[in-house]
């Protein structure tokens, strides 16, 4: 495309360029129609006029043209006086009604107010206090509205004088360019504040509106402008500044709620970082605690040992009993689905004497994860011919995953699938490796344990059972939705670049609700091995909440959805439709899933 030029005399104008457009768009204009629109769009004569004259104007202003002279009017007069005296014609007559007419005098009125005024900036008169041997003084008046001022002060430990302590990215400070970290402050709208606390000048800027002079002495070293890289963060927990007493200024502070992508504008100082919401058009940055800061302020309030919800079973059903063939299958509607575990679930008192069912993978590197700050984070848009995310469900024992995994399945079972699990038990007769299970020997399983190779396994009735990895891998291979029902520590051995994992927390509703709708379920009981249907205890639906909430306490922060399973064709609908958006939507992943 043309370069834009803007005087007359080059070779491309802005009127050239506009004469140019429409063929230059042909190639990307499809209909008739719409070529027909720019032809007459970009034809239009007014619009050329216009053009013209922007070129023109901008060029005389460019030449910075001055006056000849103030007085147009005067000389206008004086011209016409000289005229009468001389012996007249039709140009002389033409010229003397030409000056006398209204209108052109009225526009060499106009010139001479233009050219007799000054267009120079007027600068604010300097302090007729100033001291001969004082410091270089630099007084600046700064244009303040509602907005904050965007620049904290702190008293100097060393001298006692009020300095500059940061300046806020995209602040009014900032965006002058006037005020540098280190500058000391002396007088603020004539008001000294060298015996005055930090807070009372704070609260002097806080009632200043409009113009706010400043008497500052800059500091020796300027703050470098540096091009930070755009930084983005994923919160992990809500954050109130007014509730903050550590924060240095609670106004400059910056409020955000957990699941909030926050743009990093600085991390010059060590504690406390400056960041704004992402896609906020308001360029001013505010204070958060860094994610080092906040850590350590986490640390402190943990509790010597946290509770964790131990699920001895794998998921109960409560759409009505459901025909079981084996401990980690189920026929629907005469298809076997492996996959869909059968229950396990134990009492309470039954805990005290029976082995926990599930065990995964510990690590100390996955461990960071439980003091939950920020987590660096990118956008990212699923290609053509990618892999598929993988589908974590997480939910308390009861809760009814099992049957939103099963009607996905139904749904559409070319495109979700679930995993073969592993077991050491003995193949029945009409059972095929592979399908319902994979079966192999229990040193090969121990061996693999100890490599790490699952993701949770555990041991039932002296066989042993688990989930591989190789088996999730085996389903998204196959370009298809790989569904996974776990425990939630599990999602931390799961948050690689490899699988991707977004993770849906279905949650139980408010207790009342619960009792409603799960009064005519069943679920299958494990106090005997034939594995009997039972209704909902009083105690399950209790367990079921409690368990809920410790698991949304400490693993909420992973969860990228929550699903409230309190009807459950309105739940599916909703995990059909988030499912969709996974696919189809850019999303926010940890920044290491895409740079690896």
């Amino acid at each position: 495309m043309p370069a834009l030029s803007t005087g007359p005399g080059n070779d491309t104008g802005l009127y050239e360029l506009l004469a140019a457009l429409p063929t230059q768009l042909q190639p990307h204009v499809d209909s008739q129609e719409d070529r027909t629109f720019l032809q007459d769009l970009f034809g239009e004569k007014s619009l050329h006029s216009l053009v013209k004259i922007h070129e023109k104007l901008q060029y005389y202003e460019q030449q910075c043209p001055v006056p000849v002279l103030p007085s147009a009017g005067i000389l206008a007069d004086d011209l016409a006086e000289e005229l009468q005296s001389k012996p007249m014609n039709s140009e002389i007559r033409e010229l003397l009604k030409l000056l006398s007419k209204p209108h052109v005098k009225c526009l060499l009125s106009v010139h001479d107010t233009v050219a007799q005024k000054s267009y120079d900036p007027e600068l604010p008169p300097l302090p007729d206090d100033i001291d001969d041997d004082e410091d270089s003084v630099k007084i600046i008046r700064l244009v303040k509205n509602k907005e904050p001022l965007g620049a904290t002060i702190k008293r100097d430990e060393q001298t006692g004088a009020v300095v500059v302590a940061r300046i806020m990215r995209g602040g009014a400070a900032d965006r002058s360019g006037l005020i540098h970290v280190g500058d000391e402050l002396r007088e603020v709208n004539g008001i000294p504040v060298e015996d005055k606390k930090p807070e009372e000048i704070i609260h002097i800027l806080a009632q200043s509106q409009g113009a706010i002079t400043f008497k500052i002495i800059p500091g020796i070293k300027e703050e470098s402008i540096t091009k930070e890289p755009k930084m983005f963060v994923k919160s992990f927990f809500d954050y109130d500044p007014n509730e903050d007493k550590a924060i240095p200024c609670k106004e400059a502070g910056l409020a955000f709620k957990k699941g909030d992508i926050l743009q990093i504008m600085s991390q010059d100082d060590a504690t406390w970082w400056q960041a704004k919401h992402e896609g906020d058009a308001n360029p001013r940055a505010g204070l958060i605690p860094s994610k080092q800061f906040q850590e350590r302020r986490f640390a402190l309030r943990r509790p010597v040992a946290l509770v964790q919800p131990q699920r001895n079973s794998s998921r109960r059903s409560y759409e009505g009993t459901v025909e079981r063939d084996a401990e980690y299958g189920a026929y629907i509607s005469g298809l076997y689905i492996a996959g869909l575990r059968r229950s396990f679930r134990l009492s309470r008192r039954d805990r005290k004497t029976n082995k926990s069912m599930y065990e995964s993978k510990k690590s100390e590197l996955y461990d960071m994860a439980d003091v939950p700050t920020y987590e660096e984070v990118t956008t990212y848009r699923r290609q053509h011919g990618e892999k598929y995310r993988l589908v974590v469900l997480v939910g308390p024992t009861g809760v009814g995953l099992n049957e939103l995994k099963r009607k996905l399945l139904i749904s559409d079972p070319q495109h979700y699938s679930v995993t073969v699990p592993h077991t050491t038990r003995a193949k029945r007769s009409q059972e095929s490796d592979g399908v319902e299970y994979h079966f192999i020997s229990k040193h090969l399983f121990e061996t693999d344990v100890q490599n790490n190779k699952f993701v949770e396994h555990g041991e039932y009735k002296g066989n042993y059972y688990g989930t591989s990895l190789d088996s999730v891998r085996s389903v998204l291979s196959k370009n298809k939705v790989c569904l996974l029902d776990v425990q939630p520590h599990t999602i931390k051995h799961l948050r690689t670049s490899e699988f991707k994992p977004y993770v849906i927390f279905v949650k139980p509703p408010p207790i009342e609700c619960l009792r409603e709708s799960r009064k005519n379920a069943k679920v299958i009981s494990s106090k005997d091995d034939k594995g009997s249907a039972k209704a909902f205890t009083e105690e399950d639906f209790q367990e079921m909440i409690c368990s809920a909430q410790l698991m949304e306490n400490q693993y909420g922060h992973l969860f990228e959805k929550v699903i409230v399973n309190d009807e459950l064709m309105t739940a599916f609908s909703e995990l059909k439709m988030t499912l969709k958006k996974l696919e189809t939507e850019t999303l926010w992943v940890p920044v290491n899933w895409t740079h690896s």
